[in-house]
């Protein structure tokens, strides 16, 4: 396993180093600047009072974020290599519903309830919650993914189809700190349209009173269970 990012405890809270977001792909040690304040809890850490940037994912998922069912998102897109060295784009995000091309056969049976078919996107999206990354794991096997089966809500056809879609990139493993918000509507314009993982919002959503879906705890427990599944 390739952990791209990882925690790290400062004066007491745990935050995502600022200044050591990345590392070599060909090394599994944690940036300078981590040592041994790499740790296996929660993240402790606000939004800030607004976000003006969004993370388009299925809105089943997007819920499975909201209730606690997983923490984890899978992207080939939006991460990107820099001399040896990975990063992403946007560390905090507004999560931003999409309808079409989620299916029934790429979920669990939990999953379906609520699920509609549609043929275009909602012309208004209801945006409530928003989510930090605490670590990016690089996944290099199928059997990884086997291991965390029962943290997530996707059904083993979605996983191979992950896998298989442009298979020269690699994919990876977002451990997402999911925050509700008070639901804000705004209008789907076409800026907004097409396969893209990120998309600047016209206007900023306000974030400051975001409240964690899961505590330090919840948290915590979840991100170990996945580190130690993922190996």
């Amino acid at each position: 396993m390739v952990r791209i990012s990882a925690l790290v405890r400062e004066d007491k809270i745990l935050t995502l180093s600022r200044e050591a977001r990345t590392v070599n792909a060909k090394s599994a040690k944690p940036p300078s600047g981590f040592g041994e304040g790499v740790c296996d809890h929660g993240v402790l850490m606000g939004l800030g009072q607004t976000l003006s940037i969004a993370l388009k994912e299925w809105d089943t998922v997007c819920r499975a974020l909201g209730d606690g069912r997983q923490i984890i998102l899978l992207r080939k897109g939006g991460i990107f290599e820099d001399a040896g060295q990975f990063e992403l784009e946007h560390r905090e995000f507004l999560l931003f519903p999409t309808f079409v091309h989620q299916t029934l056969a790429g979920l669990k049976p939990e999953a379906h309830a609520g699920f509609s078919p549609v043929n275009e996107e909602p012309a208004v999206v209801r945006i409530s919650g928003a989510g930090v990354v605490t670590d990016i794991l690089q996944i290099e096997s199928r059997a990884q993914m086997d291991a965390i089966e029962a943290e997530h809500v996707w059904a083993s056809p979605l996983i191979d189809m992950r896998f298989s879609y442009k298979p020269e990139k690699p994919l990876y493993l977002l451990l997402v700190r999911a925050y509700r918000l008070e639901p804000v509507s705004i209008q789907n314009t076409r800026a907004y349209a097409g396969c893209k993982s990120w998309v600047p919002l016209k206007e900023a959503i306000d974030t400051g009173e975001a409240k964690t879906v899961l505590d330090e705890g919840g948290y915590g427990e979840k991100r170990k269970r996945i580190l130690r599944g993922i190996g």
